[in-house]
Formats: C-alpha cells, sequence, structure tokens
C-alpha cells in the first residue's frame, strides 16, 4: 500500500449496484479506504460484506447511507441511475464541499439507452456542477466501462476518459482509475463530458447490433 493511498478514503454512492460493487472492489484491493453508499444504509452493509468476503481479509470497506459516506470520505464517486441523481446530489451537496465527486452517472432515458439524449445542462456531470456550486471540483470517468470487467481481477482492456472542472482534479482522479487497474485520460475540462456520457448509449447500441455486453474504447497512436 502507497502512503496516498493511506490517506484517501473514497465514498462509492449507490454503491449496491453491479457499477458502483465493481469501482469498490477494484479500489478496496488496491488498498484504499472504501465506503460503499446507498439509500438503504442495510444494503450497504450487505453490499460491503458482499465484496469483502471476494476479496478476504485485511481490505478496508464499510457500508452506511450515501450520507454518512460522504461525510467519511475525502473523494466521492456517485454511480446511481439518472433518474436518482439530482435527488442524491441535492442530499449530500453541504458534504460534498471542499472535495472532488466522480460522477459516472449517465443520463438514459428508457426504452430509447442506446439513443443519445442529453439533459438541458448539457451532460450529467454539468448538472452536478450546476447542483453543488464551484465548491466542489466534479469530474465524470468510468461511463463507458461495463461492470463485466470490473467485479475481478482481470485485465482491462477498455480506456477510461477523464473530464473536470480543473486539471489538478483530473490529475486526482486518473491515479485513482490507474489504482483501478485501468488505463485514463485527461480529456480535457467538464464540457466534454457530454461526449464521453454520449459514447455509453453508442456502446449500448454496438452491444445489441453485434451480439456484446462490454464494448469499450481505447485510444490508440499515444504512448504511455
Amino acid at each position: 500500500m502507497k502512503e496516498d493511498q493511506i490517506l484517501v478514503s473514497i465514498a462509492v454512492l449507490g454503491g449496491t449496484g453491479k457499477e458502483g460493487k465493481g469501482l469498490a472492489y477494484r479500489w478496496a484491493h488496491a488498498g484504499y479506504h472504501v465506503f460503499i453508499g446507498s439509500r438503504s444504509e442495510e444494503k450497504a452493509i450487505t453490499a460491503a460484506k458482499e465484496v469483502t468476503e471476494m476479496l478476504g481479509d485485511g481490505v478496508s470497506l464499510a457500508g452506511m447511507s450515501n450520507l454518512q459516506a460522504a461525510k467519511e470520505a475525502n473523494v466521492v464517486v456517485l454511480t446511481v441511475p439518472y433518474a436518482a441523481h439530482r435527488e442524491t446530489l441535492e442530499s449530500v451537496k453541504d458534504a460534498l464541499q471542499g472535495k472532488i465527486l466522480v460522477d459516472v452517472t449517465v443520463p438514459l432515458v428508457p426504452p430509447r439507452v442506446a439513443t443519445v439524449q442529453m439533459p438541458a445542462a448539457g451532460s450529467a456531470a454539468q448538472e452536478a456542477r450546476q447542483i453543488l456550486g464551484e465548491g466542489v471540483e466534479v469530474c465524470a470517468a468510468f461511463q463507458n466501462i461495463s461492470h463485466e470487467h470490473l467485479l475481478g481481477g482481470e485485465d482491462v482492456e477498455c480506456d477510461v476518459l477523464v473530464t473536470g472542472t480543473s486539471k489538478e482534479a483530473r490529475t486526482e482522479i486518473i491515479k485513482l482509475v490507474e489504482a483501478a487497474g485501468l488505463r485514463g485520460w485527461d480529456a480535457g475540462p467538464i464540457e466534454n463530458s457530454v461526449v464521453v456520457e454520449g459514447l455509453t448509449s453508442v456502446l449500448i447500441g454496438i452491444n445489441k447490433k453485434y451480439g456484446s455486453t462490454h464494448a469499450g474504447i481505447k485510444i490508440t497512436g499515444i504512448s504511455k
């Protein structure tokens, strides 16, 4: 475990879902303190126990309410469905001030989930910025990674594009992307999250057309 991992704790709000649980698994395995949050504290505790059993003794995982997890952590990751996006953010707004929020949300609107449908703010991440205010650094990441890749120890060929409100915040989140065993790229300001989030609908359409479940993206032509 590196020294900076000891200092950083990560809250995964909506962490009882497949994407959130997969990210919690990866970061706990890497040695971070991880809090799984949920609207239901009981479900969060159960999810934390499940992930702990998968990883074995020696990991730091705890389940609690979304609000408590947001208060406890240095970095907060939001993995709720878009329908719960605004409500969840408003419930933890005060606890997020002075921190970095990583918004994994994609504004999918059933039943046309393979069609890009962005909110008035431009993207879910930009909407989060409007809700939370300038006291919170907001990044968007992990939208194009299938949960099937996360909940396990195998290498993942897909890359992660990270957009955000500052270069410093993006740099910090790329460190967490790499700690999760993935390759992260600085994809620029938060306004670019419209492209990153929109790619998810494109990938869903590709999955349906070609009979896959985990299409992703990979940046080529650059050595890293």
